[in-house]
Order: structure tokens, then C-alpha cells, then sequence
């Protein structure tokens, strides 16, 4: 699909601002109510907008701690990568869990409440994952930055 300027107005402010009526969009990208809105029923339809969501704070949800686990598997045949992926996708402190080239096979973005809370996942879920031959975790000290939008 081929995005023009302003469907990519469009990205830009929604991934801000989601929640924006389609009147304050429309204004902002400089486009009628109506022809925004089907541009933006165009965008959801071919799969560019996948959903939206509410953004918490981590903190207030007392996970404040982010943890990144490199794993290393025993074996690279697709039943080990699939059973490895079919389990930690079951964990739910896992926020992200990413294939890897490198040293690493995965890498995992973990959220516990603490050091202790980690630990607890570390050896209720991590440790059970199936061809896991290598562990190691990073603790986050400080959120430099973040964000969900890309670039467009």
C-alpha cells in the first residue's frame, strides 16, 4: 500500500494522540471530517493501523522494573525455536520477546516490581522455558526515553 503525505499526517498525530475525535484530526491534517474519516477506516482496513490502546504507567502499575534476558537455546531446529516461542509468549511479565542475530537467540523485555519479583518470574517461568541452554539479565537503571510511534 502506497501512503501519501497526508495519510502520513494522519499516522503522526494518532500515534500521539489516539483518542482524537475525527473533528480535531480532520483540523489538524488540514482535511474535511469526512474524507479524514475514510482515509483513516482505509488505514485500519489495510492492516497500517493495527488497533489502539491505553498506555500505562509502569510505576502506577507497581512494575517499575525492566529487566532484558538474552537467551541462548540448545538447539536452532524450528520445534525448539517453536516450542520456546509458544512458551514465553505464555508469560506475562514478558512484554516483548524478540528473535535475535547475534550471540543471543532471544532477547526478552521483562516488567517485575522488584529485584525479588524478578527473581520469582526468573524461577517460576524462565527457568521452565523449554531448550533453554543460556541465560543472561540486564536491569534497566533509568528510562532514557521511550516511545510507540514510528517513524513515518
Amino acid at each position: 500500500m502506497e501512503l501519501d503525505e497526508t495519510d502520513r499526517r494522519i499516522l503522526r498525530v494518532l500515534q500521539k494522540q489516539g483518542r482524537i475525535s475525527n473533528a480535531d484530526l480532520s483540523d489538524q491534517v488540514n482535511l474535511s471530517a469526512s474524507a479524514c474519516h475514510r482515509r483513516v477506516q482505509r488505514l485500519e482496513t489495510d492492516g497500517v493501523i493495527r488497533g489502539y490502546v491505553a498506555l500505562l504507567n509502569a510505576r502506577k502499575m507497581a512494575v517499575p522494573t525492566t529487566v532484558f534476558v538474552e537467551i541462548t537455546l540448545s538447539a536452532q531446529a524450528d520445534e525448539v525455536l517453536d516450542a520456546f516461542e509458544k512458551a514465553v509468549a505464555r508469560i506475562p511479565d514478558v512484554l516483548e520477546c524478540h528473535l535475535m542475530a547475534g550471540t543471543a537467540d532471544y532477547i526478552l523485555k521483562v516488567v517485575a516490581e522488584d529485584t525479588e519479583d524478578f527473581a520469582r518470574i526468573h524461577r517460576q517461568h524462565l527457568t521452565r522455558l523449554p531448550g533453554v541452554a543460556q541465560m543472561q539479565s540486564s536491569f534497566a537503571l533509568r528510562t532514557v526515553f521511550k516511545t510507540t510511534a514510528l517513524p513515518v
